[in-house]
């Protein structure tokens, strides 16, 4: 068990996150969206630190955490946090795979049926003084195959969800086996074998070098003339470039991305694309919802209690990305 006394908040989380760990007399200090240099010289006392998306933990910003034992994420990925160093100095990185699940297959399901019936475009062009019916004219969801890569939680949830409407629902996932898959009704496949079938693509992959730029020119080539997709999932798994060609040439007929490679997005390839007329574009809300922050900010602070072995309640953590350094705590 890990002797965690101190706690550095450097993100903004839900209250809920400082009061349970304050409830196992553990000392919480918050201060956000600190400059690196002063996040570095904050650290150095602390046993663990808690970010969400804002905060980049780099190699340095680990070598500045002298006592850092515990990097925790109040979120599903972890690409803001330099995995391979924190591993080095024998610190364990958690996150919370299932604290957001609901509210990025929630908001993936309303851009899928938002691309379907031209909702946002017949809404502007409405408010604009225009009554475009024939213009924003959509199709069926129903009948149409749904294309979902990655199997884990949130892609389970979408499958669920868009059966529901009709849709025929295949995947991919190098993890989940086939059987498994089936269980929820989705047909596993190799990524060849799906891109000719959907009429719709969903990404549900953390970014790491085997997805980043997945989708991309060659796959567009292999797929139906005006598939649509969404991406809720990371910027960079969809190559930005590939995708504004294919919605010029009509290839893809649609997007909606809450992710971007960069985010705030500066890059003109960026821009163009959230400006395009069939780019439905949100920034970066998948768990943006009320319950998903308090829940994402509950279960860091319970798997943190529970490295402490100061609970019988708080037992597990799920969330432990690094197994190696786990097994090196254990031993």
């Amino acid at each position: 068990m890990m002797d965690i006394k101190k706690v550095f908040v450097a993100d903004a989380v839900d209250s809920a996150c400082v009061e349970l760990l304050k409830k196992f007399s553990i000392q919480v200090t918050c201060k956000y969206k600190l400059p690196k240099d002063q996040l570095k010289a904050e650290i150095a006392t602390y046993d663990a630190l808690i970010v969400r998306s804002d905060t980049k933990v780099t190699a340095d910003v680990i070598e500045a955490g002298k006592n850092l034992k515990v990097i925790g994420r109040a979120g599903a990925g972890v690409d803001n946090i330099d995995i391979n160093a924190a591993t080095a100095k024998n610190i364990l990185v958690l996150n919370t795979p299932g604290g957001n699940a609901i509210s990025a297959c929630e908001l993936t399901c309303s851009l899928i049926t938002t691309l379907a019936r031209n909702v946002v475009p017949a809404a502007a062009s409405l408010k604009a003084g225009r009554w475009d019916r024939k213009l924003y004219s959509g199709h069926e969801l129903y009948g149409k195959t749904l294309g979902i890569l990655g199997l884990g939680r949130i892609g389970k949830e979408v499958a669920l969800r868009m059966q529901s409407w009709g849709m025929r629902t295949i995947g991919f996932d190098p993890i989940v086996p086939a059987e498994e898959a089936k269980k929820f009704n989705v047909q596993a496949l190799e990524l060849e074998q799906i891109w000719p079938q959907v009429d719709y693509i969903t990404v549900h992959t953390p970014l790491i070098p085997a997805t980043r730029n997945l989708i991309n020119e060659s796959v567009f080539k292999k797929c139906k003339k005006g598939v649509k997709i969404v991406n809720v999932a990371r910027g960079g798994i969809i190559n930005e470039t590939d995708l504004l060609q294919a919605l010029r040439s009509g290839q893809c007929g649609g997007a909606a991305l809450d992710v971007f490679e960069e985010e705030p997005p500066t890059k003109p390839i960026t821009l163009e694309l959230i400006q395009h007329e069939k780019v439905v574009a949100t920034p970066h809300l998948g768990a943006s919802t009320a319950e998903a922050q308090i829940r994402v900010a509950v279960e860091i602070s319970e798997q943190i209690i529970a490295l402490t072995g100061k609970s019988s309640e708080y037992t597990t953590y799920p969330g432990v990305v690094n197994h190696s350094v786990l097994e090196k705590i254990r031993k």
